[in-house]
């Protein structure tokens, strides 16, 4: 068979509904990973890099919302339909601690010094918890005009965003005070809402509509139309020169970020695509679909593949995490520490 060039994704199976938040850690020592939430109830641990598998947290009784994993990817968090929010120690897969809410919980965040976990959801409410005091009563700020979306730090955890399911618009929250201080005006309803690597922009997806905030000003920067209703974007995090957007048509689309006009487009889904984030450095970015699937895109030069995708085994992905370690002195070709399952 001849040989063609395109890009491949590495194909990641083991959810059994769709995945609807993907989330990446920054890059550790042993490099760099991601978490993904899914409808099945089941957040799963994978190499950011590889997509193999790791582990999966088990112990959400409805659809998991919203992943996130700390700064130093140790801990987990997970937001769920079962009216919890969940911590889990990412090296065992135990759950630290359940944080009991009152409805659906649609999303989650660390703080920035990991300290803190922010959630929110269909009771309207953002709550901060302590994460040094778990069994205290959390911070309740500001309630938003509508159900929580999602929620993100910034400004090194002074300021708080989030966005509604059922009213348009970024709300921007000041810490110390607990209330609303500014808002970023849309159309439609914000879907994703993604603080950039450096801090410097907000990317919002609303409709079809993609748009970039100033964070420090919160002046609009720019704005573009979509080819089709988007779910998310991510703005490329090492140059921020490209962006890119998943929704309704199943592809996800490359923009070039100073003028809007589409670069690229990968195909492969088969089903709505719910959510993009790109890797730490920029060199790949995953999706998340509505066929179960996460693809993980390189961002490189196209590759001499024979096929057009690339499966990754799942590697008994019912499983919870059993006897996992970090081999003490075994390293990959990377120099990072092998994560190994007895």
């Amino acid at each position: 068979m001849d040989k063609k060039k395109f890009v491949a994704p590495l194909v990641c199976h083991g959810h059994s509904r769709p995945v609807v938040d993907v989330f990446y850690s920054p890059v550790t020592p042993d490099g760099f990973f991601i978490v993904s939430a899914s409808k099945d109830a089941t957040p799963m641990l994978r190499n950011g890099e590889t997509g193999d598998w790791i582990g999966t947290f088990q112990g959400h009784k409805g659809a998991v919302w919203s992943c996130c994993l700390d700064k130093h990817a140790l801990r987990a968090a997970s937001a769920s339909a079962d009216f919890s929010a969940k911590l889990w120690d990412a090296l065992t897969g135990d759950v630290l601690h359940s944080f009991e809410h009152k409805h659906i919980v649609r999303s989650c965040a660390f703080s920035e010094d990991t300290h803190f976990l922010l959630t929110g959801g269909m009771e309207k409410a953002l709550r901060i918890f302590d994460l040094n005091r778990p069994d205290a009563p959390p911070r309740n700020i500001e309630k938003a005009p509508g159900s929580v979306r999602t929620v993100a730090w910034l400004h090194s955890d002074q300021s708080i965003l989030g966005s509604c399911t059922d009213v348009g618009g970024v709300r921007l929250w000041d810490v110390r005070t607990g209330t609303i201080v500014r808002t970023l005006d849309t159309k439609s309803s914000v879907t994703s809402a993604e603080v950039s690597q450096d801090g410097r922009y907000i990317t919002t997806a609303d409709g079809s509509t993609v748009k970039f905030w100033d964070a420090n000003h919160y002046g609009l920067v720019k704005s573009y139309d979509m080819p089709c209703i988007v779910e998310s974007a991510s703005l490329e995090p090492k140059y921020g020169n490209k962006f890119i957007a998943g929704g309704e048509d199943m592809w996800i689309h490359v923009f070039d970020f100073h003028t809007g006009a589409e670069v690229g487009c990968n195909k492969g889904h088969h089903g709505p695509v719910h959510c993009v984030r790109f890797s730490p450095g920029g060199e790949s970015y995953a999706s998340g679909s509505e066929d179960g699937t996460i693809r993980i895109w390189q961002m490189g030069p196209p590759l001499e593949l024979e096929t057009a995708a690339l499966d990754v085994p799942e590697h008994e992905v019912t499983h919870q995490f059993q006897n996992v370690r970090i081999a003490g002195d075994e390293t990959t070709e990377a120099g990072g520490k092998v994560i190994q399952a007895n």
